[in-house]
């Protein structure tokens, strides 16, 4: 990092330095002096994402103010944190965090394993479960049955079928946001949708303000873009948003655009509430930046006691600063790649003009299989078989992993399908290494952050259930005491395990 791209005022770092967790010092053990308690506190917290990579911290006299110590305190804590990676500084443009150069971002994790290593290995590496059949059979013979007047065209749609945008354009209706057939973009998952954003928006080197954590995946996307990425830390808990955070960063970075998730969020299962997402269109709409909100988990609610906030867009319902991104992967099943965007027609036009030197066009088939679920009631009974499952599958992990690794902390989220947790102390990379070795694959925390925050940190999704949990969380526990122990060779091979 050459410079900083947010802020961290005084206040609000004492404030968070005060909610750390120490732990209680063993017998005999001395207090470390006052800097250097200050330093390892604000180390922690960039490598938790609470403070973020590149944000610029307090002058020493107002950090000194701010939690009642000497100047000479702070001093000797930033000299500390410069000597060892997490500070950068530079005359007359302050310091800002960083992360040493020798943690550099996993390289594996959330790409899903071969089908032949499922037998011996539990893969809680991506967020996706089978297909909900029988609809996913009935859904694709109702293609075939639609198919044959679209055989007799050319097949390239840019923009979608035309009866597939206008069924999602009904579905945002019913919500209580007009919406037209022009508003709609159908594509290549929402992978292909945030891809044609990012090339419209946001060329090389623009700014993306993006949650601190975020989906790891979109994340990498970016950054093959060219984009300079500038996290946002979330909110304590699973409460959504730090509004004012992000209306600093809007102010401040000037991003071009943001990118939020807003519903389940993945991976820390957070649900932004209705004054949230009304503040955050206002904020960005005040700084001209472009919201990108991603609903690929909006669908998947478990605890039906929950009561959803309306969409973002239904706070700018033309659609000139929302950019809305939808998908069948998470509420269908991955293996059905069609996604789409809503945004204002002009948006769309853009994105479409532009998708002609990309991929022209979403297959056919699979989206007169996604309109046919919709036109019948099919999806709405997928989607229920879905929450089932991972609702299921939630309980069932939780308890195996609150049994096996009490230390560990996580938020039970009301939707989605994932677990964030805190791995009491221990080494979300270390984790995700040792556990391939004993037969449980989990993406390590830094996958999820910029520039390797979240080291104390695993997701797991919900994407196992019953026994297969209960030995998930085992392995999990098994790969626990190696990381402790600082065990690296000699472990044995794991034995198969059939659900």
């Amino acid at each position: 990092m050459t410079q900083w791209t947010s802020a961290v005022g005084a206040a609000q770092l004492a404030r968070q330095l005060s909610t750390q967790q120490s732990r209680p010092a063993g017998p005999g053990t001395r207090r470390p002096p006052a800097y250097r308690a200050l330093a390892d506190g604000i180390r922690v917290l960039v490598l938790e994402g609470r403070v973020p990579v590149a944000a610029r911290l307090p002058a020493e006299r107002e950090l000194a103010v701010a939690l009642a110590v000497s100047r000479t305190t702070v001093a000797a804590a930033y000299e500390a944190l410069r000597a060892e990676g997490f500070l950068e500084s530079r005359r007359g443009a302050g310091s800002w965090t960083a992360v040493p150069a020798g943690n550099p971002l996993p390289a594996r994790g959330l790409e899903p394993l071969p089908p032949e290593t499922l037998g011996s290995v539990i893969d809680l590496g991506t967020a996706a479960l089978p297909a909900p059949e029988p609809w996913l059979t009935r859904a694709v013979q109702g293609a075939l049955e639609e198919l044959a007047p679209y055989a007799h065209t050319h097949g390239d749609y840019p923009a979608g079928l035309p009866a597939l945008r206008q069924k999602l354009a009904d579905r945002y209706t019913e919500q209580g946001i007009p919406t037209m057939p022009e508003q709609i973009m159908v594509t290549t998952g929402a992978m292909g949708a945030m891809d044609a954003i990012c090339h419209l928006f946001a060329g090389r080197g623009e700014r993306i303000a993006v949650e601190s954590p975020s989906y790891a995946n979109i994340l990498q996307l970016m950054r093959e873009a060219g984009a300079r990425l500038v996290p946002v830390a979330m909110a304590e808990g699973l409460r959504g948003w730090d509004l004012p955070r992000w209306r600093q960063v809007l102010r401040d970075a000037a991003p071009r655009i943001a990118y939020v998730v807003a519903d389940f969020h993945n991976p820390t299962g957070a649900l932004a509430d209705e004054d949230q997402r009304r503040g955050l269109v206002d904020a960005a709409r005040s700084a001209g930046t472009v919201l990108v909100v991603d609903e690929t988990m909006s669908e998947l609610l478990l605890d039906e006691e929950t009561d959803m906030p309306r969409p973002v867009c239904a706070f700018d319902p033309a659609g000139s600063t929302v950019l809305t991104v939808g998908s069948a992967s998470k509420a269908f099943w991955a293996g059905m790649r069609i996604g789409w965007v809503r945004a204002a027609p002009d948006v769309i036009r853009s994105l479409v003009s532009a998708r002609a030197y990309a991929d022209l066009g979403t297959p056919v088939l699979e989206q007169l299989a996604i309109n046919w679920l919709m036109s019948t009631g099919g999806w709405d009974a997928a989607v229920g078989i879905r929450r089932a499952q991972a609702r299921e599958n939630r309980d069932a992990l939780v308890t195996a992993v609150r049994r096996e690794l009490p230390d560990w902390e996580f938020d039970v989220p009301h939707g989605g399908l994932t677990l964030w947790v805190r791995t009491g102390g221990l080494s979300g990379s270390r984790l995700a290494e040792v556990g391939e070795r004993v037969g449980v694959r989990v993406p390590s925390g830094p996958r999820f952050g910029v520039d390797g925050a979240f080291e104390g940190y695993v997701r797991l999704p919900f994407t196992v259930g019953g026994r297969v949990a209960d030995e998930a969380a085992q392995r999990l526990a098994a790969a626990a005491r190696l990381v402790e122990t600082g065990a690296s060779t000699g472990i044995d091979a794991p034995r198969t395990f059939v659900a």
